[in-house]
């Protein structure tokens, strides 16, 4: 491929801090990759003085291969023969715990694994004695805070969480901290904050890295967050040798601190910035190019850029309408099989980009059903596995005659109707057993007399009807208010999850029925993801991926999914920042596709009509 002038400016550059502001598709690898051997070869500079830092060790792995290939191609005279493999190329947490192990001697062993860090969240919960319907998917959340209150240098005494209380918040924080402090251990933020720690009080030490690191170059910078940010600065020092690549408008990590601020006003902080925009697009057509110019344009925040591409013309962005998911399915199944079997596509040419991992799910069962194999990039939770289900299981199991205690425990009280556990002495259930012990309070008896007249209700019903009664007339859908009021959760999350059941339910007669499709596409879905989950991409299978997933990927023909008011942008995305980033988000699933772009939205879900994005409006003005 013949380089562009902007691309030749970037690779030729030397010293001082430069701002590469680059595209999609428009060629960052090779820039970054030539600039390394040009700084050695051109300008004399030693391999073990050069930094390239990635975000990922996939991407710090792909950029060392495809240097080293390109150092043994360019070197005719032999004169660099083992000297190229000296730059180091690592991601930030690589390169900040190589300089912590210099000045503290850590090694592995001190980097606290996720199942450590699990329990001693898991003991605080039970130290606090918190309820919660999911424990693992809170000490997921939890967790999540704990990374972004350090990431992003915040007083957790100043930090209100999202998922508990402020005091337990605080409590559970500092347990975990002391977890790691007295048994000499760090997770991945503490590099972090150590790091900068480290450099800031220690001039010495900052000056022998300084003096390692002459030349930093940071790939995907818009994805840098503050405290990364910070360390980067104090390397840079006063030579400001840093020479970063990234663009402002594919910036979609905020909720991992990720600030495109950062980049934006990165002149503020550097003197003399040499400012390369690459703007030609060499992976998409000029209609998808376009049509993601018209998104991205609509954001503020951003550099004004012109993105072109010498590509050919190519088909028109296929945007549609239809009625609902079970429709937009049965389009892309159709669709994804006439090709194939026309032989204008493989199945690995495909990807199929949702805004959240539960996107795909149904999408996933329909691909089971046709036998189209698919490569999951994210791990998508099974829908019949959700507490929630297994609570409308447990009521459903009831119906068909279970007595089981667990069964019993799992519904008694979702709604509350105050039944103690110890009232539940034998491993079967008896109702008349059970309202004797309440004999002294006539409003408890007639509680579970209430249950028990629901449960029979439930042995006549269809597994629709079934769903239907526990959420209106037992309460269920209370219980789910109450709980994420409670939880401090999401309300619209939750009811997603049991619409999602409640419309799976309809496309049965009988219980029996329902339970063996959930069992047939609990193992296929087991059997299809240890088959193809983080395959190469030669797998000849159709990606399904989140948005996010599907980031510095790119295929021939890319469908967009669900393309709605409330998915994307998404439903707690309020903030004129947070719009931002959904449309940054969008924008590179669009930027994904070379030739063939598909957008589809639906006019409603679980009998709720739904407006079209207006990402999709703003592609067809």
């Amino acid at each position: 491929m013949n380089k562009s002038e902007a691309q030749i400016r970037a690779i030729n550059h030397f010293n001082g801090p430069c701002q590469v502001i680059a595209g999609p598709g428009s060629g960052k690898t090779t820039v970054i990759t030539h600039r390394t051997l040009s700084l050695i070869r051109d300008h004399g500079v030693s391999p073990s003085n050069i930094l390239v830092i990635t975000f990922t060790r996939m991407a710090a792995g792909e950029m060392k291969e495809r240097f080293l290939r390109l150092a043994a191609k360019e070197d005719t005279a032999g004169r660099m023969t083992g000297e190229a493999g000296r730059v180091t190329f690592g991601t930030f947490h690589a390169v900040f715990f190589t300089i912590l192990k210099h000045a503290y001697n850590y090694s592995a062993q001190n980097i606290v694994r996720e199942e450590q860090q699990r329990e001693a969240i898991r003991q605080s919960i039970a130290r606090y004695q918190i309820e919660t319907e999911d424990e693992n998917e809170f000490i997921s959340q939890l967790l999540a805070e704990i990374s972004r209150v350090k990431s992003e240098g915040i007083n957790p005494d100043m930090y209100y969480s999202i998922n508990c209380s402020e005091t337990v918040f605080r409590d559970i924080y500092r347990d975990y901290a002391h977890m790691l402090e007295s048994n000499r251990l760090i997770d991945f933020d503490d590099m972090l904050v150590y790091c900068y720690e480290l450099l800031s009080k220690r001039p010495d030490i900052l000056k022998a890295w300084q003096n390692k690191f002459r030349y930093i170059l940071v790939d995907e910078f818009q994805d840098i967050n503050r405290m990364q940010y910070e360390v980067v600065k104090l390397l840079a020092g006063k030579t400001q040798n840093i020479f970063i690549v990234g663009d402002d408008d594919q910036s979609i990590y905020g909720f991992r601190g990720a600030k495109p601020e950062i980049m934006l006003n990165f002149e503020r902080d550097f003197k003399n910035v040499m400012r390369i925009k690459l703007d030609v697009n060499y992976r998409s057509t000029p209609q998808i190019v376009n049509s993601a110019r018209r998104v991205i344009e609509h954001n503020i925040k951003r550099f004004k850029k012109d993105i072109r591409t010498v590509n050919a013309t190519g088909e028109p962005v296929d945007v549609r309408n239809f009625q609902d998911t079970i429709a937009e399915n049965s389009a892309i199944v159709d669709m994804i099989r006439r090709e194939v079997s026309a032989g204008n596509a493989a199945y690995s040419d495909i990807a199929v980009l949702t805004r959240t991992n539960i996107g795909g799910r149904q999408l996933m069962g329909k691909f089971i059903e046709y036998n189209i194999p698919f490569v999951t990039r994210d791990s998508i939770p099974n829908l019949y596995e959700h507490w929630i289900a297994k609570n409308i299981f447990a009521y459903i199991r009831l119906a068909m005659g279970s007595r089981s205690r667990d069964t019993f425990l799992q519904v008694m009280n979702r709604p509350k109707r105050y039944i103690s556990r110890d009232m539940l002495m034998e491993e079967v259930v008896d109702f008349n057993i059970l309202k004797s012990r309440y004999s002294d309070r006539d409003w408890m008896v007639e509680r579970i007399a209430d249950l028990e007249g629901d449960i029979k209700v439930l042995e006549r019903c269809s597994p629709l009807a079934a769903v239907n009664y526990i959420r209106r007339a037992i309460g269920y859908d209370c219980y789910l208010r109450e709980y994420s009021a409670e939880r401090r959760i999401s309300e619209d999350d939750l009811f997603a999850v049991i619409d999602e059941l409640q419309e799976s339910a309809s496309q049965f007669n009988t219980y029996d029925e329902w339970f063996a499709y959930i069992e047939q596409y609990t193992e296929e879905i087991k059997t299809q993801t240890a088959k193809h989950y983080g395959r190469s991409a030669d797998s000849n299978a159709v990606t399904i991926c989140t948005m996010h997933s599907a980031k510095g990927l790119e295929y021939p023909e890319v469908f967009i999914i669900d393309a709605n008011e409330g998915v994307t942008p998404y439903s707690k995305a309020a903030l004129d920042e947070e719009i931002e980033e959904e449309r940054r988000m969008f924008y590179v699933a669009m930027t994904r596709a070379k030739s063939r772009l598909h957008v589809y939205s639906v006019r409603e879900r679980y009998n709720k009509t739904l407006e079209v994005s207006r990402f999709v409006k703003e592609i067809l003005k």
